[in-house]
């Protein structure tokens, strides 16, 4: 067994001067060999005295140590221990377990092979013994490429990181050494950098193309390889078969997940159900349910996407739905549902409300059962309306097409916007299909009246402008048309709209229809009769819904009906106000009945938690609260629909963004009962369709990217992008191909025409 070594020492701790002055001796613990397991009992411990550094080492070492003017110290990694017991190094792991924290140096080599000292090429004298050369056993070499002696007979070793080549050989390694302290930050680099983790990849992939609406093939872009490549060249790219199986998997996750966050639900779903086509004739059924979630936030999330045989009736599209509603576990907490105002859904409604396992499940006999979609209501509204006044509506699209038509035309309108006072720059734009783009066109329209008239006076070419009596006609018709076009909005939200919102808007389309009725204008009188006539055709259904969500907004209730009807209907408007009341009393004593055991959590929840629920449980004032309530509650002859309908209302115009569902929530142990009704009644969705696109005579259309894949990939791709992004409005290109800003016509035309004079 080898008894001494020489030592090559590297140090930054150059202000020791010298080992015997500035270390002290402290008893090693019995650390074995983690080859052998033998004790070390030779080992001592070396420490900094300002404890800087420290190092365990042999006792045969101490006569060279105490000659030496350097500190020896440990580094991290790549510094050996010699263990003489079993003849080899000890590895990392067992010199992190003999050091500190503290690391100011890295020793450069070890070399106890021989019996006789040496000094290292920092000493003076050389050891006449020659030394044995072993093997290469140093993890030193795991950085170094050994290269073919050179001329010189000299064996060399060529870094890895950074392809430099030094003289090496199996007895020393203090140059590779020095060079690799020198190339730690490149390897701290490489150490720190993330593992790739392919499985994580694989999902991110997924999930772009989910969100975004990406083909498979993305996968299999060249240049998106590339990207992914350059990022991290561990990566494995997948292929589109790969992507596609991600998928599915992402959306069976997501399913599970969705289904278990129903059951929690405790309230009704509001169910909406819409037809979809495809350019291959292919028909969808999308069904969506709408809930309030456990923190009183109204949730829209798609169920199904699933493909119906085309020209299907009623009846198989309601024992589809009612298989749907199995498969989610809801189909005995259905409050409502929105359908499309066509025939086939009426057979829907009534198949479903005579199926004895569904229809004895729905509240109130299912007598709020259907619900009408109102966005294709109000479409069919304003189209009908819309085409008594064609030909006044025609003279403004093309009045609008001949400005766009060419760069004089252009030139001579900024000429006459430049003459006239500027008012507003307005987007003009004009989509044929659209009824909303019309109006947006008529509303734009108007406001450059005397441009556009003007432009007449000086055009001999300019044939259709409107005349005098027509522009009257426009104002008439832009006054009608608003309220329709707030609704839209109001529709096409990022926000999806609480029942409540709607009564106002439906109100003040019937408020405008009957002044029109009474206008002197033949024409005009004609467009509010057309509309009308649809309006009380399909909106009967509607005014039940939508009082009893304006009723429970603690800023209208009762009492904004009763204004409202008297607008609408005079004389009659107190006895209908009347009806109406007792209606939703009658509603509530059912809904009490039905829902003993939901509100009795409730109240659990409440005296648990909420405002209150930081008080110490040893608290004297902590039942105050449940002392009060019995005066509340001792009074039988009021319910607590009673006691709401008697409170102050809050004024609409300080609480213009109040958050009704928020209000219910905070008020949930005051009215246990009517608070879960109006949870349920203000989740009623009054349309099939969230965007804007609901507005488009064409209706739901897939595309053809969708089109072509098998109904359950199409159903994976859409159901799992509404789950975990939401589904956004659809961007219409066309419409904002037709826009022109008419505003900065009046500036750029003008300025670049004076430029060219």
């Amino acid at each position: 067994m080898a008894k001494s070594g020489s030592v090559e020492i590297r140090t930054s701790c150059d202000h020791l001067a010298s080992l015997s002055s500035d270390l002290a001796h402290i008893p090693a613990p019995d650390t074995p060999c983690y080859r052998c397991q033998h004790p070390n009992e030779n080992w001592l411990c070396l420490s900094c005295k300002d404890v800087l550094c420290s190092r365990y080492v042999n006792k045969h070492m101490m006569q060279h140590f105490q000659q030496s003017n350097h500190c020896l110290s440990l580094g991290y990694g790549d510094l050996s221990v010699w263990c003489y017991s079993c003849n080899a190094y000890l590895d990392a792991q067992v010199i992190m377990q003999l050091r500190p924290v503290y690391e100011t140096a890295y020793i450069l080599k070890f070399d106890m092979n021989s019996k006789n000292e040496e000094n290292d090429e920092y000493g003076d004298t050389v050891s006449s013994a020659p030394k044995r050369m072993g093997c290469r056993t140093s993890s030193i070499w795991s950085d170094f490429e050994i290269l073919p002696k050179g001329l010189d007979g000299k064996e060399r070793a060529k870094c890895k990181k950074c392809q430099n080549s030094f003289v090496a050989d199996s007895s020393g390694t203090t140059s590779l050494l020095r060079h690799k302290a020198k190339c730690h930050e490149v390897d701290n680099q490489i150490v720190s950098r993330q593992l790739l983790d392919q499985a994580t990849y694989r999902e991110m992939v997924a999930l772009a193309i989910i969100r975004h609406n990406y083909p498979f093939s993305f996968a299999e872009h060249e240049n998106n390889r590339l990207l992914h490549c350059y990022l991290n060249p561990d990566v494995k790219t997948i292929s589109r078969n790969t992507a596609k199986s991600d998928v599915i998997k992402i959306y069976k996750r997501e399913k599970e997940n969705l289904k278990h966050d129903l059951k929690s639900i405790t309230g009704r779903f509001c169910l909406s159900s819409d037809l979809w086509s495809s350019p291959n004739t292919d028909e969808y059924m999308v069904l969506t349910a709408h809930y309030v979630d456990e923190h009183w936030v109204l949730q829209k999330k798609v169920l199904s996407f699933s493909h119906v045989p085309p020209s299907c009736g009623g009846i198989i599209l309601a024992e589809r739905l009612l298989g749907l509603l199995k498969e989610w576990g809801i189909e005995k907490r259905v409050f409502t549902i929105t359908l499309d105002n066509v025939s086939y859904n009426d057979t829907l409604v009534s198949h479903l409300k005579r199926h004895p396992s569904f229809g004895p499940c729905l509240p109130y006999g299912g007598e709020f059962f259907h619900v009408r979609c109102g966005a294709r209501i109000l479409n069919l509204i304003v189209q009908d309306g819309l085409k008594v006044i064609n030909e006044t509506v025609y003279n403004l699209r093309e009045s609008v097409k001949y400005v766009r038509g060419s760069d004089h035309t252009k030139f001579k309108f900024a000429q006459c916007l430049s003459e006239l006072p500027f008012l507003t720059s307005k987007k003009v734009c004009q989509v044929p299909t659209r009824w909303n783009s019309t109006y947006l066109m008529i509303e734009t329209c108007l406001k450059y009246r005397d441009a556009f008239s003007h432009l007449s006076r000086i055009d001999k070419h300019f044939l259709n402008c409107p005349s005098e009596e027509e522009w009257e006609r426009v104002e008439k018709i832009v006054r009608v048309l608003e309220p329709f076009y707030d609704i839209t909005k109001l529709f096409s939200g990022t926000n999806y709209p609480t029942a409540n919102l709607y009564f106002h808007y439906v109100w003040k389309i019937q408020l405008r229809i009957m002044e029109q009725l009474e206008d002197d204008d033949a024409i005009i009188r004609a467009m509010a009769k057309e509309m009308k006539e649809n309006f009380d055709k399909y909106w009967e259904y509607y005014n039940p819904v939508l009082s009893f969500a304006v009723i429970l907004d603690p800023r209208y209730k009762l009492q904004c009906v009763e204004f409202c009807y008297g607008k609408l209907y005079k004389q009659e408007a107190i006895s209908m106000a009347a009806n109406l009341r007792d209606k939703l009393y009658d509603i509530f004593e059912k809904y009490k009945n039905s829902t003993s055991d939901i509100c009795n959590m409730v109240r659990v929840a409440s005296s648990s938690g909420g405002v209150c629920s930081h008080f110490d449980r040893h608290d004297d004032f902590s039942g105050f609260e449940t002392y009060t309530s019995q005066f509340i509650r001792s009074d039988s002859s009021k319910s607590q629909l009673d006691l709401y309908l008697e409170e102050t209302r809050l004024n609409h115009r300080f609480h213009e963004d109040l958050d009704v569902m928020g209000y219910w929530k905070s008020h949930s142990h005051c009215f246990p009962e009517l608070s879960l009704m109006a949870r349920d009644i203000l989740s009623i969705p009054i349309t099939t369709v969230a965007s804007e696109s609901a507005f488009s005579i064409g209706g739901r259309i897939l595309d053809k990217f969708h089109s072509s894949l098998l109904p359950q990939t199409a159903e994976a791709l859409l159901c799992a992008r509404d789950w975990l992004y939401g589904v956004p409005a659809i961007h219409d290109f066309e419409e904002e191909s037709l826009v022109e800003d008419f505003g900065n016509l009046c500036l750029s035309q003008s300025s670049s025409y004076v430029d060219e004079d």
